[in-house]
């Protein structure tokens, strides 16, 4: 965890420094979120699945600044072994790393395309995407979506673990660690919402994948522009149908 919080720690150093990089990044940022909003728009009308869907969207990566919940995180460490099974903070580690990741390939991303200030057409994005050449990396991301999602799910029925994320909601508000603290009890109420992530998950990486391979493919319209239909249903030709998770 101390690993994957130095290498964000350094990412939020780098957009402190340079601000124009900084809103480029926060555009492409938003920009991505709107497209899964757009891709998920059909998951996140069950409902058992919309706290879900906005904890991935606003949490794990559309946020464009986590600097806060990240110094917490870093400074409230000690604290989260000695309350926290080893496996929750393996978990958040993941959770950390799916961030940097995230950062690092839109900083890949910005640098390939056509205008600096992070203004793109879906075309852009995707002819950068191909520029960017980081399949295995992309793989990773994927990857990560559904270990950290995964893991969630597992712990979210333990005992153990509400209890004591609880325990630490008042300590963590009055020592200033509760950005971190209501990003963890997001996550895990989220998922606990949903009564099995198995489907959910399923959905998330099958679509992802093939968006992925539609764009390394030469697609350049795989999805519509995303701040031109945002909130329109997703499309179901890339990856699991909406009716394929309603019962899962």
């Amino acid at each position: 965890m101390l690993e994957q919080l130095a290498r964000v720690g350094r990412l939020h150093a780098d957009r402190q420094a340079n601000p124009i990089v900084a809103g480029a990044l926060e555009r492409i940022a938003r920009w991505q979120a709107s497209r899964l909003r757009l891709t998920y728009a059909d998951v996140a009308m069950l409902s058992r699945y919309t706290a879900a869907i906005r904890f991935f969207e606003n949490d794990l990566y559309g946020n464009p600044d986590f600097a806060k919940r990240d110094a917490d995180l870093a400074r409230v460490v000690p604290l989260m072994v000695r309350m926290l099974p080893k496996k929750v903070i393996a978990t958040v580690a993941e959770a950390v790393e799916l961030n940097a990741l995230s950062q690092e390939l839109d900083a890949a991303l910005l640098a390939r395309l056509p205008r600096a200030d992070g203004v793109f057409s879906v075309a852009d994005y995707c002819k950068a995407y191909r520029r960017m050449d980081q399949r295995v990396n992309r793989e990773r991301q994927i990857r990560l979506i559904a270990e950290v999602g995964a893991a969630l799910d597992s712990h979210v029925g333990k005992p153990l673990v509400r209890s004591g994320l609880a325990m630490m909601r008042r300590p963590a508000h009055l020592a200033g660690f509760g950005a971190l603290h209501d990003f963890l009890e997001r996550g895990f109420s989220s998922f606990r919402a949903m009564h099995g992530a198995q489907a959910f998950l399923a959905t998330i990486v099958a679509r992802e994948t093939a968006l992925m391979d539609h764009i390394l493919a030469g697609d350049t319209a795989p999805f519509p522009d995303p701040l031109v239909r945002a909130g329109i249903a997703g499309s179901r030709s890339l990856g699991t149908p909406a009716s394929g998770i309603a019962g899962g």
